[in-house]
């Protein structure tokens, strides 16, 4: 688990790949929305697509904003509460 970016508006922490467990196979992304209190987890196919998205929008050397902006696509997808563990 690697924590990859962190903003006042969001989290997105990296789960490695792991090809023993199917849904790792690709790794996953656990995407925090800090001010809706909630989050979402790719993994899969998805998870491949994010990363690869990511990596264009790094070339781009895009400012927080831009980030936040990218992230705030997945708003509406995200439908678990976050909890503290």
């Amino acid at each position: 688990m690697n924590l990859i970016y962190n903003s006042e508006q969001y989290s997105v922490v990296e789960f490695g790949a792991d090809t023993d467990h199917e849904a790792l196979r690709f790794g996953g992304y656990e995407i925090m929305d800090k001010s809706g209190q909630r989050e979402i987890y790719i993994d899969g196919p998805a998870a491949e697509l994010f990363r690869k998205d990511v990596q264009e929008l790094i070339a781009s050397e895009p400012t927080m904003e831009d980030i936040d902006n990218f992230l705030s696509r997945y708003d509406v997808m995200m439908r678990h509460p976050m909890t503290l563990h």
